[in-house]
């Protein structure tokens, strides 16, 4: 006997709203046994029982081609990253800011010494702004994403050696 799904349509909404405030052209979650899809305009793309978890690949913004100033590669380069033993990914799909507020130092950047627990950058997701930490300490090689751009769950943003 089949399970029935239950959707959630207020998620649903929000997501949408996410897709038309972060400027991202759609988003994918998942849980449990659905995946929902939503793409700019908040159609509702595909609600399909997922039997096992998937993840979609990052897709790198047009705005994100070029390099941070002191950091060793791109959001374009991110790709290279996706299986580096030291890339700290995304936990969320959100903008990706790079200091504490307009103006301030960034809080690392290529070459920097980290700690574990250090926050490396932010993630503003739904007004909310996530301090992305630093899993183990070491030597940052590469800051992957450029200040004020949108990320993707499971995107490579930083490289720690």
């Amino acid at each position: 006997m089949a399970k029935k799904l239950k959707i959630d349509f207020d998620e649903i909404r929000k997501l949408a709203e996410l897709v038309q405030d972060t400027e991202l052209s759609e988003i994918e979650i998942e849980e449990e046994d659905l995946r929902i899809r939503v793409s700019r305009g908040g159609q509702v793309i595909q609600s399909v029982a997922a039997p096992q978890p998937q993840m979609a690949a990052p897709v790198a913004p047009a705005a994100a081609a070029n390099a941070n100033p002191g950091s060793a590669g791109t959001a374009a380069d991110g790709d290279e990253y996706e299986n580096h033993p030291g890339a700290v990914k995304s936990p969320m799909v959100g903008t990706a800011y790079l200091q504490a507020e307009p103006g301030a130092d960034p809080f690392v950047s290529s070459g920097a010494k980290v700690s574990a627990g250090d926050t490396l950058l932010i993630v503003e997701a739904m007004k909310v702004m996530n301090p992305i930490k630093a899993p183990k300490s070491g030597t940052v090689t590469a800051v992957l994403v450029d200040d004020g751009t949108p990320v993707e769950f499971g995107e490579p943003l930083v490289i720690i050696e």
